[in-house]
């Protein structure tokens, strides 16, 4: 059994890329460029069987993803979800006002613990659009002191 032409494989590569503009996971990018890897192999090497092709997509794939997800993927987007003293010390801005008796928003520049905005609370008063850090996490909310001046 002859295997698939190459041009088969590369459309087939080019449509899961795409796919990711749908379905935004940085995941079946990676099946997709191994696809496209396939098409390279098939046109140099063309009388492969269907089952040896696929069998070089599917280490081809899973090595793409083990490498994203090991080596690749930027350190900032990694989630560290329960790892709640990966907070302390992150600095952000109030995007809704914080008071003792009241919880307000705090806003981060890269995601904290999977989230760009958390609820937060503090021991003082701290107004929209001031920088604070974190000083806890308890549960789903963070605990936040004010920014002093000459503090960064």
């Amino acid at each position: 059994m002859n295997g698939w032409p190459a041009w088969v494989w590369l459309v087939l590569g080019v449509l899961l890329m795409l796919a990711e503009l749908v379905v935004p996971s940085f995941f079946i990018f990676w099946f997709g460029l191994a696809a496209c890897g396939v098409a390279a192999v098939v046109a140099i090497l063309p009388h492969g069987s269907l089952p040896l092709e696929l069998g070089l997509w599917l280490v081809a794939s899973l090595l793409l993803v083990v490498a994203w997800f090991r080596w690749l993927e930027p350190r900032w987007r990694r989630s560290r979800i329960g790892a709640s003293d990966a907070a302390v010390g992150e600095t952000g801005w109030v995007s809704e006002a914080i008071d003792p008796q009241r919880r307000g928003k705090v806003r981060f520049q890269r995601p904290v613990l999977g989230a760009e905005e958390w609820p937060a609370f503090a021991d003082e008063p701290i107004g929209a659009g001031e920088r604070v850090r974190v000083v806890a996490v308890e549960g789903q909310v963070v605990k936040v002191a004010r920014l002093r001046q000459g503090r960064s």
